[in-house]
């Protein structure tokens, strides 16, 4: 067990957010904003964002690690990007209003086609179908959750196809 692997998850955090070096086995070394460091492995996983291109994630296996060294703090304009990577896309691209739409519109769509809908949680935000599944905000397929596997594929399918329509 190396000294990065000897770290506990408090000492990894603070290399979160910022640009850091890492130097690996044989002599390798990796450059880029650190997301986050698993726990289990010590796997540190960096973003790099190369002019006028996508962002991109890579992975240096924690028994790998030889050293660590900072090149640079992250500022709160390089936290969000970094938070951007992880993050949905749709979480971030609806302001309340939109969001209320969509569920109206959706449940709508879903009463028209006789799917028996409600609305449960405190305040209304999640969409309940037949009482086996629920959609939550931003209500894609993939915020469909069921214990019956055969319901949330079709479920999903058809939000897929009702989504496309919309488009």
């Amino acid at each position: 067990m190396n000294d990065w692997q000897r770290k506990s998850p408090l000492d990894w955090e603070t290399y979160v957010n910022k640009l850091v070096k890492v130097v690996a086995v044989e002599k390798h070394e990796y450059e880029g904003w650190v997301l986050t460091v698993d726990p289990v492995s010590a796997t540190i996983v960096l973003a790099t964002f190369p002019e006028n291109e996508t962002g991109s994630i890579s992975f240096v296996m924690g028994h790998a690690v030889r050293e660590v060294e900072v090149l640079q703090e992250g500022d709160s304009d390089t936290k969000q990007r970094l938070a951007r990577i992880l993050a949905p896309e749709e979480s971030q691209a609806y302001s309340p209003e939109e969001l209320e739409k969509r569920k109206n519109a959706l449940k709508t769509w879903l009463e028209t086609n006789h799917i028996p809908v409600g609305e449960q949680g405190e305040l209304g935000r999640t969409l309940s179908v037949a009482g086996v599944l629920t959609i939550e905000p931003p209500y894609g397929p993939e915020q469909c959750s069921s214990a019956n596997e055969i319901i949330l594929s079709r479920v999903q399918g058809l939000l897929q196809g009702y989504l496309q329509q919309q488009q």
